[in-house]
């Protein structure tokens, strides 16, 4: 991991949504040298399933020995951002840093998002970035390190990152276009950079959304708060920049990666609108509809619908590929609910006996309802799309177990040799 250089002692760091998670890693990474914190959060009282208050937060960081002002911050409430920067400015003196980490999620599509879920996701991630930067300019002006810092993604513009979330990606994508302005209306007095995590990070916002057992598949927070103290140890002329945390550590000599791991040597869930990652199905087959035929699974057709009888012979193909083995080392029932041609219901029994497949109802209850296009889940089986990446890009929901669900991309794996 990156050592503490004691760069950071003395600074003051302004950083929205703090109180936990990303913001929270950041905020302890630069308290060890001795740098002053501003937690600029709206929790006051811990949630049942997001612990962690303003409060809490101020505790740790001055117990590894920095300075913490807890302020009560609705990014959304301007007078409460402005309220924040002048009680940091009576405290410390000046604003160096400021991290806008702040950010509202829902992974659903157009009609499956209510306005108000919009107008949250806009107000906090968008509004809320602009009009933070826009209270803490005026005192970063005057400051030698002078960093604003957007956890925000890379601008990449591949339809599959609006296709299933598009509220989501424009909210987020409006943090990193204020980089793109304010890195240019600011440069050389300012710097301002975008920081993105390349796999996902483990959070209780993550535990929510993916379930038990999902950590696994995670990285700690740790990564990215390495990433950003990195970047604040650069010159006002390292702007600009849309920065992927372990592209970024490689660069300055991290090897070892396992370190960060939640569990070391397990597969990492690749984080959005990231297509670099090495397991990321590629735009061109993403865009086709295409899928296998009914007479040979094997072969991949470039066609506009999936062929009759795709699904009935890809499990008529996966009762060939079952064991005792497969079934020992998975122990689950998945039920697959699939849309479009020949969709329906059908199971995947891995729990009992050698395995069995077929349409229907399994005898037993479900551990795992996973709910799909036809034509994905033939790809899916097929190792043309990558369960995990159907995932994140919501192509797949999920429902029940999320750990014995994380199961199926080795299942996959395993399956694909025999098929």
């Amino acid at each position: 991991m990156l050592p503490n250089t004691g760069k950071l002692a003395g600074c003051t760091l302004f950083i929205t949504g703090a109180s936990r998670g990303i913001g929270k890693a950041i905020a302890l990474k630069a308290a060890k040298d001795g740098a002053n914190i501003v937690i600029a959060a709206k929790t006051t009282q811990a949630h049942p399933k997001l612990p962690g208050t303003i409060y809490t937060a101020a505790e740790e960081i001055e117990a590894v020995g920095g300075k913490a002002l807890p302020c009560v911050v609705d990014v959304r409430d301007e007078q409460q951002i402005s309220d924040a920067v002048e009680k940091a400015i009576q405290k410390f003196g000046g604003i160096d840093i400021l991290v806008n980490n702040a950010s509202a999620i829902s992974l659903t599509n157009t009609l499956e998002t209510p306005t108000k879920r919009v107008d949250l996701m806009m107000s906090v991630n968008t509004r809320g970035t602009y009009l933070a930067s826009k209270a803490c300019i005026p005192y970063l002006k005057k400051s030698k390190i002078a960093h604003i810092l957007n956890l925000s993604p890379p601008l990449n513009l591949n339809p599959i990152w609006f296709k299933q979330h598009c509220a989501y990606t424009i909210a987020k994508y409006g943090m990193s276009m204020c980089v793109l302005g304010m890195a240019e209306e600011f440069k050389g007095e300012i710097a301002v950079n975008a920081l993105w995590p390349k796999t996902a990070i483990h959070t209780a916002a993550m535990d929510m959304m993916g379930g038990a057992g999902v950590e696994s598949q995670c990285r700690k927070a740790d990564i990215v708060a390495d990433a950003a103290y990195s970047i604040f140890s650069k010159p006002k002329s390292f702007t600009g920049n849309f920065i992927i945390d372990e592209n970024l550590l490689k660069e300055e000599g991290i090897k070892n990666f396992d370190v960060y791991a939640v569990k070391p040597g397990h597969p990492l869930l690749p984080d959005f609108f990231v297509d670099e990652y090495p397991e990321m199905v590629t735009k061109e087959v993403e865009k086709q509809d295409a899928a296998p035929t009914a007479k040979d699974l094997k072969q991949y057709l470039q066609q506009p619908k999936l062929a009759a009888g795709a699904v009935e012979e890809t499990f008529k193909i996966l009762k060939t590929a079952l064991s005792e083995d497969i079934v020992k080392a998975t122990q689950a029932i998945y039920l697959f609910e699939l849309s479009g041609e020949d969709g329906g219901t059908w199971y995947l029994d891995l729990k009992n006996n050698g395995g069995s497949a077929g349409s229907g109802q399994p005898s037993e209850p479900v551990d795992v309802v996973l709910t799909m296009t036809t034509s994905d889940f033939v790809k899916m089986f097929l190792g043309k799309l990558k369960p995990t990446r159907a995932f994140l890009s919501g192509k797949l929901k999920i429902k029940g177990n999320m750990a014995l669900a994380i199961k199926l991309e080795r299942l996959m794996t395993q399956m694909n040799s025999r098929l």
